[in-house]
């Protein structure tokens, strides 16, 4: 009967969690300044966060545990945060799948040039993501006056009359938002992809090909693919993550709040009553009640990605 001070190894040798560390110790002290860092940084803050949750919390005074009461609210006497609740599955369900194969095409594109044109390209791509005037660029072609480029162009072409505006109308916010947001998903995802597709063994090309593969498709599922899972768990995680996460692009270009709540997002919600209202047990609330959407969003989708090539 194994005992709880020992280990079983992958060789089937019971060792003590002291032998392992003997063994590996180099290992873990190479770990351990990250894990400290995720820990402090991320752990204990998503824990604390759930905690004040159940509280009443305005940051001056001591919490006072109030239970449930703040996810009744929510669910129950907050319409905007319904509306944040649509607009932010409805924003991950268009962007979330659209930017992921993005960002698989456009480095499966990419990773078929020589290397110079091949770094060129990659940094092309990458470079909005990590952009500081992104916002400032689009806001200049979407601006609402005559001088902002689409409505220039589009006054040009005699397509419109009169300037359109772009931030003030519903029905034009949302679509924006879309298009800035998949401008920008080529991120670490993205690079993430090329690195997986450098990795793969290309001698697994050639014995597909004595196995009867005839064209690329058949190499793309029944090698690439299977070969690149770590790296596609990886940028799944991140393209939901990023696309369930959006506030900054709303506030920036919709302003705060926008238009009848158009642009509106669960974490514009939750920047609302914890930046500005100082409500951080509501706050806490909203921000986990996010993290288990993210975390339920990706269980699905790992399952589903850990079947490709299986």
């Amino acid at each position: 009967m194994q005992t709880s001070r020992q280990v079983k190894t992958s060789n089937g040798v019971r060792r003590s969690p002291m032998q392992v560390w003997k063994e590996h110790k180099g290992k873990y002290l190479l770990i351990l300044p990250f894990a400290i860092l995720f820990l402090v940084f991320t752990i204990i803050p998503v824990f604390t966060s759930i905690v004040i949750s159940f509280t009443s919390f305005n940051m001056l005074e001591p919490p006072v545990f109030i239970g449930l009461r703040n996810y009744i609210n929510l669910t129950v006497n907050d319409d905007v945060f319904l509306i944040a609740v649509k607009n932010t599955l409805f924003f991950a369900l268009i962007t979330g799948p659209i930017s992921y194969l993005m960002c698989f095409v456009f480095s499966w594109l990419i990773n078929e040039l020589s290397p110079k044109v091949r770094a060129v390209m990659t940094l092309v791509f990458y470079a909005p993501s990590i952009s500081g005037n992104a916002y400032m660029i689009w806001k200049l072609i979407f601006s609402s006056d005559m001088y902002g480029y689409a409505n220039a162009w589009l006054l040009k072409l005699g397509f419109i009359s009169e300037p359109i505006l772009f931030f003030d109308k519903k029905e034009y916010v949302f679509p924006i938002l879309v298009l800035v947001q998949l401008w920008l998903s080529l991120g670490v995802s993205f690079l993430a992809f090329i690195a997986g597709l450098q990795n793969v063994d290309k001698s697994l090309y050639e014995a597909g090909q004595i196995d009867g593969i005839r064209n690329r498709w058949q190499e793309l599922w029944f090698i690439t693919l299977p070969s690149m899972r770590p790296q596609l768990l990886f940028g799944a995680v991140m393209q939901i993550t990023a696309s369930l996460s959006v506030s900054q692009i709303s506030i920036e270009l919709a302003g705060f709040p926008s238009v009848e709540y158009s642009g509106h997002t669960i974490l514009t919600h939750l920047h609302d009553y914890g930046f500005i209202r100082h409500e951080m047990g509501y706050a806490s609330a909203i921000a986990t009640v996010l993290f288990f959407i993210m975390v339920f969003t990706n269980i699905i989708v790992q399952k589903v990605l850990r079947r490709v090539g299986a």
